[in-house]
């Protein structure tokens, strides 16, 4: 006897939080209030069986779910319950700025539109296509330049040159939309207003036919036949202000770059050239001279989203896409079209590149950059496609040959950014229940959410500490901008109950209902509402 009672006596008499007996439940841990509603309720349904419907029983799963009426009734140990989510996780945490993947978009096999261009010259080198600012195509057909209006397809016809000047060899919009430049066999350039259809001016200085143009601001860049390049400065009487030397036959390709620092040029020669504005010499010196390519290079295209990528086509027998950086002058690739490069234009929109191609193919080709796959290629011409542009919204795509004008939706339809929803002094009006809560009140749910656990709980729960707590919290948000969270978390309970209140709903429940219709008709009072007694 002596030595069992030594025995006891080395154990002691109270436990410690490290030496608890798995068998006998913790009772500082137990939730009494929790635990005597449970046992009632399970009595209560003995005596008096009532038969609940399916609805009503998958109201009460997912009650007891959001408000973690399932946990157990002994704890055996001190751990702490997890705090209860008012929202979902994902609400919580900060948004995801990752894109969503996006679908392929459809890009039509068939012409949306075909117009006659009778007289349309068959002639490589040549530039007789271009589409305004105003969103007016201009193409010259012979001796004539047409202008067609896209936003109500009429056509009007701006000039017609004699036979003397004639035939147009090259036209070119002005940024500002209404003034075009006309590029004649006679070697002279002219000037036109669009809307009063009337000739400007004349500029001489070329010996051949002027079979390039290029506007940057108000300088005008004209390429010729005989080889030279011309900065003409039409706002002056001596428009002369630099010449480019180089290309020792016909020049066929000119392109400013989008900060309109560096011209582009290509010709007859296989040369393309990479020119300098800002060297101050009336007669510029060459930045790069660029010889990879083996026939003429007309087709040129500037990058939209790399501003020192240069795109380059070339001509019968080369049948090469490079791609040239501007600063070192290098080729970055070059890709085997198996077919004459007539003419380049970027994707505004996307990573994309479309060719208009010559013998054999006479087609378009759209390819994906910088891996060069073809994504489609668009067929209908029966000759090459000799001369291609791009609508101003940068959807549409033109091309003429054989003696007709086909559109493409080839780019698709630019995505329109939505505007952000504006702000409701009443942030819950236009929501639902199951709607998503203000960002802003974020950090005032995850305070709340610990206390979700006493909806359900009995009034003389309020005894606990925690209930104390919770109530002093409740009460306090009719003092700060947490009584617009407030008036969320009964919205969110409010959700739960199918179509009336459920009977037995807490004193929480109850006085978050009375505050929230307070709370949400523009009366400040949320406090009133509860009774902390």
């Amino acid at each position: 006897m002596d030595s069992s009672r030594k025995a006891m006596s080395q154990y002691p008499r109270h436990r410690s939080q490290e030496n608890l007996d798995r068998f006998i439940p913790n009772r500082e841990a137990i939730d009494i209030g929790y635990a005597n509603a449970v046992l009632t309720e399970r009595r209560t349904g003995k005596v008096n069986p009532v038969e609940s419907s399916a609805s009503t029983v998958a109201y009460q799963k997912l009650l007891a779910e959001t408000l973690n009426m399932n946990r157990r009734i002994l704890t055996f140990k001190s751990k702490p319950p997890a705090p209860i989510e008012l929202i979902p996780r994902a609400m919580c945490s900060p948004p995801n700025n990752k894109a969503k993947s996006r679908t392929r978009r459809h890009i039509s096999q068939t012409a949306e539109k075909i117009l006659d261009a009778l007289d349309l010259s068959d002639d490589f080198y040549l530039n007789l296509l271009d589409w305004g600012t105003n969103n007016i195509l201009a193409i010259a057909l012979g001796s004539t330049v047409y202008l067609w209006d896209a936003s109500n397809s009429s056509t009007s016809e701006l000039v017609t040159v004699s036979d003397d000047d004639g035939p147009v060899t090259s036209l070119s919009w002005a940024a500002d939309g209404r003034h075009i430049a006309l590029g004649l066999n006679n070697s002279c350039v002219e000037l036109w207003d669009s809307i009063s259809v009337k000739l400007l001016r004349r500029l001489r200085g070329h010996h051949e036919r002027v079979g390039s143009l290029a506007w940057n601001k108000e300088i005008l860049t004209t390429g010729s036949r005989d080889g030279n390049i011309i900065n003409n400065d039409v706002r002056v009487r001596s428009h002369m202000v630099q010449n480019f030397l180089g290309h020792q036959q016909e020049v066929c390709g000119l392109k400013w770059s989008a900060s309109g620092c560096q011209l582009a040029s290509g010709g007859n020669d296989s040369l393309v050239f990479i020119w300098d504005r800002s060297f101050a010499s009336r007669n510029a010196q060459w930045l790069h001279r660029l010889q990879d390519h083996t026939s003429a290079v007309k087709a040129l295209a500037w990058c939209p989203f790399q501003a020192n990528l240069l795109a380059s086509g070339g001509g019968v027998g080369d049948d090469t896409i490079k791609f040239w950086n501007a600063h070192t002058g290098s080729c970055l690739n070059s890709v085997n079209t198996g077919s004459q490069v007539c003419a380049l234009l970027w994707n505004s929109h996307e990573r994309e590149l479309l060719s208009s191609q010559g013998f054999t193919e006479n087609q378009l080709i759209l390819w994906k950059y910088p891996s060069m796959v073809r994504l489609t290629e668009l067929s209908g011409h029966t000759s090459r496609v000799l001369y291609m542009t791009q609508s101003p919204d940068g959807c549409t795509v033109a091309s003429a040959a054989d003696e007709t004008l086909r559109f493409w939706n080839v780019f698709g339809i630019p995505e329109v950014a939505k505007p952000a929803p504006k702000q409701s002094l009443m942030p819950f009006s236009p929501q639902s229940a199951g709607d998503s809560p203000p960002f802003s009140c974020t950090n005032e749910l995850v305070r709340f959410s610990p206390c979700l656990s006493y909806v359900e709980s009995p009034l003389k729960n309020l005894s606990n500490s925690q209930a104390s707590k919770c109530c002093d919290l409740f009460s306090s948000a009719e003092e700060s901008d947490s009584a617009v969270c407030l008036c969320y978390l009964g919205h969110l309970l409010s959700s739960l109950r199918p179509g009336k209140s459920a009977s037995g709903m807490g004193w929480v429940r109850a006085e978050i209902d009375g505050g929230v219709a307070r709370v949400c008709s523009g009366s400040a009072g949320v406090r009133s509402g509860l009774d902390c007694g």
